[in-house]
């Protein structure tokens, strides 16, 4: 039923919440490889939050704040990777830019860091666009270079950009 209901949609829509518990039971379930089917047949995959970051290879969370909202850490998962690299939404939050960047020193990678009221469109893999409800709204390519963490502000444009630019730079 779950994979009729996914592959007959023409746009899946993922909200936020707790990211480690959710791919946990995605990956029990098989969901995980449901959507990679639909992400195949170009079904429209979207999402904020949780939802973003599930699409990417891992992404920032903040699921052990769900268990001991007292003391919790920042923590990398692990998504479906269909998107390249490490996922921040909500950058703009309190603690998450400073978390990011501590994720991205340790561990290196390309990450893409996204503010609240900023999305990025990705068309089939090749393509993005940065696309805001609020005109101070940006999005990030933040990454280990010479030993230190580099933010840079993606710049938003009217048209398509070829993928490349995110990670070549």
């Amino acid at each position: 039923e779950i994979k009729k209901k996914i592959l007959s949609s023409d746009i899946i829509y993922v909200g936020g919440g707790n990211t480690l518990k959710m791919m946990r039971l995605w990956r029990r379930l098989g969901v995980d490889c449901i959507l990679k089917t639909a992400y195949q047949k170009g079904i429209v995959l979207s999402g904020i939050s949780a939802g973003s970051i599930c699409w990417f290879e891992t992404g920032l969370s903040d699921s052990l704040s769900f268990y001991n909202p007292k003391s919790w850490k920042y923590i990398k998962v692990r998504g479906l990777g269909l998107l390249k690299g490490i996922n921040c939404p909500h950058y703009d939050s309190k603690g998450r830019e400073k978390g990011f960047q501590k994720m991205i020193q340790k561990n290196g990678g390309q990450g893409i860091a996204i503010e609240n009221n900023c999305a990025i469109e990705f068309i089939d893999g090749k393509y993005f666009k940065i696309i805001t409800s609020k005109p101070f709204a940006n999005a990030y390519h933040v990454r280990k270079k010479y030993g230190k963490v580099i933010s840079e502000k993606i710049e938003q444009k009217k048209e398509l950009s070829p993928l490349s630019e995110l990670y070549q730079r």
